[in-house]
């Protein structure tokens, strides 16, 4: 089961995470949000969400 972790305000910013997340080794969609069509969730595998979120943080943070 995909699960989101991140909401993007932008269709750049998913595509940079994506990116850089998948050269980490993750599974990694992305797709628009049911919410907004300016907004990309970014979704992985359940079984990764908190390896994940610890990378997915210090990618924000730069």
């Amino acid at each position: 089961m995909w699960t989101v972790i991140y909401i993007a305000p932008t269709e750049k910013l998913a595509e940079r995470l994506k990116d850089n997340l998948t050269a980490e080794g993750f599974f990694v969609k992305v797709k628009p949000s049911g919410l907004s069509k300016k907004q990309y969730e970014i979704l992985v595998p359940e079984g990764e969400v908190e390896e994940v979120q610890e990378v997915l943080s210090s990618l924000l943070r730069t």
